[in-house]
C-alpha cells in the first residue's frame, strides 16, 4: 500500500496489521487511534468497503476512535466517501466498549490499538509535542483536559518531577533533569525545555535527541497513557468476539510491557505468537519513525460448555 493523495502520516506495518487482524469481507474492525486514518483505509479496502459510489455490497466496517479533536476533523473528510461503513468518534480509548456498543460495533471483529504519535501531531506548531519547535508546553490530546506538560514542567515540586521523568520516560538521569529544570523555572517553551534538558543530561547528541525521555514522559503523565492503555486493554476483551484479535503497535518498553503482561495475565486472550513484529528495514528506509514499532498479536479464547475461558 503507498500513501494515498492527501494523506499526512504514514501509517505503520499496513500489511503486518491486515494480516494479524485477520481482516476479511464484510467484518467488523475498530481503529482505538485513528489518526490520520491510514490504518482506518487499509482495513475499509480489505474488508470490501469502497466509497460509497462504487455500491459495493458485502462492506466491512470500522469504527475509528481518537482522543484528540484535531485528528477527528483533519481524517473525517478523508473518510467521508465510504459512507456508512465508517464511524468517527472523538473520544478516548479508555472509553472503548462504551463507543462501541453505543455505535454497534460489539462485538467486533478486530480492535488495533497505534500507539504512536502522528507527523501531524509531531508537527504541530501549538501543541508542544516536539522538542524542536518553540511551541507552548501544552502535550494535550484533549485541550479539554485540565492537565498540561507547563503545569508539571513549572509546579511540580522537584521530587515529583524527577519520579515521573524516571518512571514514565526510564530516564536514569531522571534526579539532574529535574534539578535544572526547577532551576531554571519559569521554563516558557518546548525547545526552551529540550536544550536545558539536552546541557544537564549530559547525553551527547546522536540519532536520538537527549530530551526524548523527557518529552515521552510528560506527553505521557499529562495524558494518563498508562491508565488509559489498561482500560482501554481490558475493554477490548469485553468488545471482541470469540476468536476475534487484538493487535496492538507500541513504540517504547513502557506501552510493551504493559500490553505483554495484560496478554499473558489475561484469562480471556492467548498470544498468536510470541516474538513481537517488527518494521522491515525497507519500511524504516521509508519512514524512519516506525524503527521503534513493536506489534503483537493475541486472540480472544473460546467460551467453553462450562463458561470457563
Amino acid at each position: 500500500m503507498t500513501q494515498a493523495t492527501g494523506a499526512y502520516h504514514w501509517p505503520v506495518m499496513v500489511s503486518e496489521v491486515l494480516e494479524s487482524l485477520g481482516v476479511h469481507p464484510g467484518g467488523t474492525y475498530i481503529d482505538c487511534t485513528l489518526g490520520d486514518g491510514g490504518h482506518a483505509v487499509a482495513i475499509l479496502e480489505a474488508a470490501g468497503a469502497r466509497p460509497a459510489a462504487a455500491g459495493c455490497k458485502k462492506a466491512g466496517r470500522v469504527l475509528g476512535i481518537d482522543a484528540d479533536p484535531e485528528a477527528v476533523v483533519a481524517t473525517a473528510p478523508r473518510l467521508a466517501g465510504y459512507g456508512q461503513s465508517v464511524t468517527i468518534v472523538n473520544t478516548n480509548f479508555n472509553d472503548l466498549e462504551h463507543a462501541a456498543i453505543a455505535s454497534g460495533f460489539a462485538p467486533a471483529d478486530g480492535v488495533l490499538f497505534d500507539l504512536g504519535l502522528s507527523s501531524r501531531q509531531l508537527d504541530a506548531e501549538d501543541r508542544g509535542f516536539s522538542f524542536r519547535r518553540t511551541a507552548a508546553l501544552d502535550m494535550r490530546f484533549d485541550a479539554s483536559s485540565e492537565l498540561t506538560a507547563d503545569q508539571i514542567v513549572n509546579e511540580w515540586p522537584e521530587v515529583d518531577l524527577a519520579n515521573v521523568i524516571y518512571e514514565l520516560g526510564e530516564e536514569r538521569r531522571s534526579r539532574r533533569i529535574a534539578k535544572a529544570i526547577v532551576q531554571a523555572r519559569p521554563v516558557h517553551d518546548a525547545l526552551e525545555l529540550a536544550n536545558i534538558v539536552a546541557r544537564s543530561s549530559g547525553y551527547r547528541r546522536g540519532r536520538t535527541h537527549p530530551a526524548t525521555r523527557t518529552f515521552q514522559a510528560l506527553r505521557m503523565a499529562v495524558n494518563h497513557e498508562v491508565e488509559s492503555l489498561r482500560a482501554g486493554l481490558e475493554q477490548a476483551t469485553r468488545v471482541l468476539n470469540e476468536g476475534g484479535r487484538l493487535v496492538t503497535i507500541s513504540y517504547h518498553s513502557i506501552e510493551d510491557r504493559e500490553i505483554k503482561r495484560f496478554v499473558v495475565g489475561s484469562d480471556r486472550m492467548h498470544p498468536v505468537r510470541k516474538k513481537v513484529i517488527k518494521p522491515s528495514p525497507a519500511e524504516v528506509d521509508r519512514n524512519p519513525r516506525s524503527r521503534s514499532a513493536k506489534l503483537r498479536v493475541a486472540e480472544r479464547r473460546a467460551v467453553t460448555a462450562e463458561g470457563d475461558r
